[in-house]
This record gives structure tokens, sequence and C-alpha cells, in this order.
């Protein structure tokens, strides 16, 4: 696929300085003004994810766990929220969406350097900006959620200690450079012309200029967390008592509400992902609705002819499945198409939490890597089939001709096995060094009778219920 027509893949970063250099060339005497409808949306946005992390991933990961360890799940995600936040302004942002190269950004915006109020960031359309301070919260709120996404599955036996060095360390080599690389270009201003285009690209994060699309974080948040998920929970090793004793979900009402924010959150998730406030917002919208729906129902039906009965905790987990498929996809393909890729990411995560796990035998105890990984890789790379205006997508925006460009499923599809294939390997790789390093430092696991006790009490001396 022409690189310039990968322009839509998602407009991140070159705030004040980009919009100053292009001025000249756009005409405009004085640095774009915001739209104050977009500004207000992206807040709202904001505040919809920092909603289905806390307390939507805590309360749906603390219902799942046993009564003796809720507090703990809480713990860590309401943690690694707060950390995170930090790191993202010390030197986050800046390493992620700032120039540097195509693995990794610059130090332009180290300790929020230069970030002023009067600071813009790019849109999906030319001479469209958004405040860079909006941008800069919006995209924290991504970075804080995607560890906290990991630790589901080795819940239940790691230690408090060894959750936050993991997040540095993993935050810093793993999140950081993939954001770069699928996220990071110059925004569309840039592409005048093209070679003005082909500069531009060239300037781009690598998965970027291999074309991946993944408009909200299908590669970055979810195959990224779910592999390393993964990771943790074969180095870590299985629950004690893992296959022989009870390990039900003690608060299926509490899933229930967790689940249910994280649906309401993902709208900040996946329709900011677009933002501005307009027509292509109602689109994923209706999108992130739709393939939510189907995958719950699929997996829902498909449990129902399997077992015997539907469970809300199979409810639940489709309804997340059909979330992280649609996430790459939502602002690519049409209302059918998000519906197909819903059914199909309910069934395949099914296979992958119910069959695949039992044989392979590793005990990821919130099922990350079955719903976040499987769906993940499943929505990017259904992404490539449905974005084809043949099947009701958008196509790929062209913003040199300022036009839709010609499409190829099978170049499209090479360049989504690119990102899955990278994410998978990057992710994988930094986690087990990160696990490994973690160990030698403060060690991975509690101890056997403290692991018997539960998490709440050993390493929070408190109780969830008395």
């Amino acid at each position: 696929m022409n690189t310039l027509t990968a322009a839509r893949s998602r407009p991140w970063a070159l705030a004040l300085a980009l919009g100053a250099m292009l001025a000249p060339a756009l005409g405009l005497a004085d640095t774009p003004v915001p739209n104050k409808g977009d500004t207000a949306w992206m807040l709202t946005s904001t505040m919809l994810v920092i909603l289905m992390t806390i307390p939507g991933l805590a309360l749906f990961y603390g219902g799942m766990v046993r009564s003796k360890n809720v507090l703990s799940l809480l713990m860590q995600v309401f943690m690694i929220f707060c950390v995170v936040a930090l790191l993202w302004a010390i030197y986050g942002y800046s390493l992620a969406f700032t120039s540097g190269n195509a693995f990794i950004g610059g130090f332009d915006r180290l300790f929020m350097k230069g970030l002023t109020t009067d600071a813009v960031a790019a849109t999906f359309s030319k001479g469209v900006y958004i405040p860079e301070y909006v941008y800069f919260i919006f995209q924290l709120t991504f970075a804080c959620i995607t560890p906290a996404l990991i630790v589901g599955a080795f819940a239940e036996r790691i230690k408090f200690s060894a959750v936050l060095l993991f997040t540095v360390l993993w935050f810093t080599f793993s999140y950081l450079p993939i954001a770069h690389m699928v996220w990071f270009w110059a925004g569309p201003d840039a592409y005048t012309d093209a070679a003005a285009g082909a500069a531009a690209t060239a300037g781009a994060g690598f998965l970027f200029q291999k074309g991946a699309l993944d408009f909200a974080g299908g590669t970055v948040v979810h195959i990224n967390a779910g592999i390393a998920g993964l990771v943790g929970a074969l180095m870590i090793g299985k629950r004690v008592g893992y296959g022989t004793a009870s390990m039900a979900p003690h608060n299926l009402p509490m899933v229930m509400i967790g689940t249910s924010l994280l649906w309401v959150g993902w709208f900040g998730f996946n329709v900011g992902s677009g933002l501005e406030a307009n027509g292509f917002a109602g689109m994923v919208f209706a999108n992130t609705i739709l393939a939510t729906a189907a995958a719950a129902l699929a997996w829902s039906f498909a449990e129902w002819v399997h077992r015997g009965t539907p469970t809300m905790l199979g409810a639940g987990s489709g309804a997340v499945a059909g979330l992280v498929a649609i996430t790459p996809a939502c602002g690519w393909v049409g209302p059918m198409g998000s519906i197909a890729i819903g059914v199909i990411a309910g069934l395949v995560c099914l296979w992958a939490v119910a069959s695949l796990k039992h044989k392979l035998g590793y005990d990821d105890a919130l099922d990350v890597f079955g719903v976040h990984c499987v769906g993940g890789i499943t929505g990017a790379l259904l992404t490539a089939v449905f974005c084809s205006p043949s099947l009701g997508g958008t196509g790929v925006y062209d913003y040199v001709a300022n036009a839709v460009g010609e499409y190829s499923m099978a170049g499209q599809f090479k360049s989504q096995a690119w990102a899955v294939v990278l994410s998978l390997v990057w992710s994988g790789v930094v986690a087990a060094v990160a696990f490994k390093i973690v160990d030698l430092v403060v060690g991975l696991r509690v101890a056997e009778d403290q692991e018997r006790e539960g998490l709440d009490t050993v390493s929070h001396g408190e109780r969830a219920y008395n």
C-alpha cells in the first residue's frame, strides 16, 4: 500500500512547533484556534477512559478473583494508573510522540518542556487542531490502562513490589516504542504534495511507515499487554491449587458492573481517538456498540450450546472481546463489518479461553491473553478485510490526493501482519527480560503460605469483607 495512504492511521503529536512551521504554507497568520466542541469532546473522552480503568477494569478484575485477593487487584490497577501518569509527564509523552527515529521519540517534551496552553496538536483533518494539553492527557489515559491490563494474567500470586517495578520497565521499553512505531506521524497538513508526503512518512514511526492501521489501540494496547500477560503467567507459574481447588469468581455482580463501566468508558477510548466531534465520530460510536453486542451474543449462545447454560461471566467476557477486536478497526469499517468482527471475535476468544488455555496448560488467571491478545490479533487482521470499501469500509484516505486511495486488501493484510508480529515479539521479549530483572531485584512471587492466606492481608493488611 502506498505509505501516503496510511496517513489516517492516527494523527499524533507535532503541536505548536509544527503549526508554526506550516503556517506560511497554509496561509495562516497565527497558530490555529482549536474548535471548542472538539476540545470539550476530547476532555469528555479522557474522563471516560479514566472511568474504564478506575473503577471499570479494577471492578471487572476484582470480581473475577477469590475474595481473599480482591483488594490486591483493585490496588494494583489503581496504583499502576498513578505510577504511569507520572512517568507519562516526566518522559513517556516525549518518547512516544515527538520526533526521534522510527522506533522511539526524542526529548523535546521531557518534563513537559515547552507544553503550553497555546500549543496545539493535529487531528485527522487538515487545518484542524486540538490543544496539545488535551491530547497529552488523553494519551496519558491509554498509557495508564495498558499495563493495568497485564496484571490479570498472573493475579493472586505476584508481589505488589514486583508489579510496580515491572510496570516501570515494561512501560518504558515496550509501551512507548510500540506507541511511537504505530501512531507517530507529522499530521495531515504535512502532506501538501507527493514529495512532502514521502518526507513526512519517512519521519514517522516504523509501523506507520509499513502502512499499519490501528485506530485506537489493537496492537499498541491489547496485543502489547496480552502477550506480556502470557509471558508473566508462564514465568511466575501456576497458582497453588490450580486445576484442583475451586477458583471461581467471588462476585459476579461486580464483574457485570465492571464490564458495563468498561463498555461505557470504551466510547472515550474508541470515539475519542478520532480527535474531533463530527459525523465520523458517530460512525465509530455505532461500530463500538454493534461489535460489542454481537460478540457478547456470539460468546453467550456458543456457551449455551456447549455447556447448556449462558453465564454472566461469559457474557461479560464476550463483550470485552468485542470491544478489544473493534478497537483497531472502529474507524475503518462500516456497521455491518463491525458486527462481523464482533461475532468472529466472540467465538475465537471463547475458543482461546475454553480450549487453547486448557490444551497448553498455562494459568492465565483472568484470560488476558485469551481475550486481549487473541482478540487484538483478530481485530487487527480483520481490519484489513472490512476496511475495504467493497465491504462497507472507509478505505484509506490519501492526504496528498485529498481523496480515498485505491485499496488492496492483500497489501493491507500484510501491513497488519507486520504490526501483529512485531508487537508480539517486541512486547514478549521486553516482558521476559523485565520479569527476570524484577525476579532478581525483589522477587516475583509471594511465598506459598502467603498465597494461601491471600494477598489482601499479606500485601495490604486489609480485608475486602469482614
